[in-house]
């Protein structure tokens, strides 16, 4: 890497980023330098059009069936997500294709002397500068209004209505799930995380919500009440019923959804990605584009262009089959809720064989909670941490959580290429390995067992 593409990267990784030093204290998010930042870059987001997605689970995979279902319809569209699992490139996608680095570079350089400005402006007040998360979105909507995107797709970072993103208008805003997380910045009750995902509904704008839970739905209608918007909820305007793969499985097998939404019901779609879960939130995605469509006619989306975008299509490290010999399944799952979905794909989706976890997890994540539901299908354990972020918890801090909790063979590995190495050795041919408790985590082992290409490594990296 050259010495600038490297200041490049610099310049961003050494800004405060949430994703390492932990998410922010309760005041710290606001929109008024976001705003200003987007001004000075000439409010790029004004012509966009947007569907906004936020939600505890699934807003990655379902702002991915969507912006598939988009593009196979000829839409070129556009799909910003994060985190980024190996390279930052992989936040800036048209129609399934990650930004070109040389394309970052100049994008770097479009956006970088309007955040300065906003910067001495920041100073002058005595407040921070602008964080990795507050530049990287706007660096998105930059880059998509420049490549003339017909349509976007913009995933939330955090809760949803003081999330960088919520600067926008969209044609559509959608909430997939709530569960618990963040709860020190969002709150910690169901209803009251479900009223901040909630913050990303407009005035008079249209929502799709995929929340059935009764606190966290009520939350929801009344944001959607107050700000006159029209709603449209899982079990009232849509549902979805699940055909899982017929057992015995001889390999991992993908599910079928029937959804029915207030338009029409759709023939049964097969789910591109493993588990019941994605199919609540391919229901969503359905939901969504039906919404879209009568918003836009022009982004109107048929049945075989759905089919055609999610045929074949892949979401790294969610239920991901990275390889057959030994079976080794990698998943970012990093709250107790998505510890259980995943624990019920295993069950459903893959062939019945021993088991072996390899696990590591985060310092504001539900250590208990996530083990209690993994526990019962592994046979042993092995504890780890990641290493590219500070927020790892020590492994012999999970060994023992595991110990407590009855796992019966309890192993710890300093690093993921030691965890690999052991599962690997245990496995023999007819077990199957499990890597989860982090997207951090996942992103590590994915690497080395992919044998990927080391990501340019920045020098300055903010926390």
């Amino acid at each position: 890497m050259r010495d600038d593409d490297l200041e490049r990267l610099n310049a961003l990784y050494s800004r405060l980023n949430y994703e390492r030093s932990g998410m922010p204290r309760s005041g710290e998010l606001r929109l008024e330098r976001m705003r200003r930042l987007l001004r000075v870059l000439g409010d790029p987001h004004r012509g966009l059009r947007i569907v906004h997605v936020a939600g505890t689970k699934g807003k990655g995979s379902t702002s991915t069936l969507i912006a598939a279902a988009l593009s196979a319809a000829g839409v070129r569209t556009g799909l910003y997500t994060s985190p980024h699992l190996h390279r930052l490139e992989e936040r800036f996608q048209v129609d399934g294709k990650p930004i070109r680095a040389e394309a970052l570079n100049a994008l770097i350089d479009r956006v970088m002397p309007a955040v300065a400005v906003i910067d001495a402006q920041a100073e002058a007040e005595a407040r921070r500068p602008l964080t990795f998360f507050e530049v990287t979105t706007a660096m998105g909507l930059v880059h998509f209004a420049e490549v003339g995107a017909g349509a976007v797709v913009l995933e939330v970072g955090l809760g949803g209505r003081l999330d960088s993103t919520n600067v926008v208008r969209p044609l559509v805003s959608v909430i997939t799930s709530i569960s618990y997380d963040h709860t020190r910045q969002l709150g910690n009750t169901l209803g009251a995380i479900a009223g901040e995902k909630a913050g990303i509904i407009k005035r008079g704008g249209l929502a799709v919500s995929g929340v059935p839970g009764r606190d966290a739905r009520a939350a929801i209608e009344r944001v959607a009440r107050q700000r006159r918007a029209t709603l449209h909820e899982i079990g009232r305007s849509f549902g979805f019923s699940y055909e899982p793969p017929t057992a015995p499985l001889a390999r991992p097998a993908h599910g079928r959804v029937r959804v029915a939404t207030w338009r029409r019901a759709w023939e049964p779609l097969l789910v591109p990605f493993h588990g019941e879960h994605q199919a609540a939130n391919a229901a969503v995605a359905i939901a969504a584009l039906e919404a879209l469509g009568q918003r836009d006619p022009s982004l109107r989306v048929d049945e075989a262009a759905v089919r055609a975008g999610w045929n074949g299509l892949r979401l790294p490290a969610r239920v991901e089959v990275v390889s057959e010999d030994p079976l080794l399944v990698i998943d970012g799952a990093h709250n107790a809720a998505s510890a259980r979905a995943l624990a019920e794909t295993l069950v459903t989706h893959f062939p019945s064989r021993r088991r072996i976890l390899i696990f590591g997890t985060t310092r504001d994540k539900d250590l208990v909670g996530q083990l209690r539901w993994l526990g019962p299908l592994f046979e042993r354990t092995i504890a780890t941490r990641y290493l590219e972020n500070p927020r790892s918890v020590a492994p012999a801090e999970v060994a023992a959580a595991a110990s407590r909790l009855g796992f019966p063979d309890v192993r710890v590995a300093e690093s993921p290429a030691v965890a690999l190495e052991l599962a690997q050795s245990l496995a023999g041919g007819d077990a199957l390995i499990c890597v989860t408790g982090s997207l951090f985590l996942a992103a590590e082992i994915r690497a080395l067992v992919l044998r990927l290409p080391p990501a340019p490594r920045p020098t300055a990296v903010g926390v």
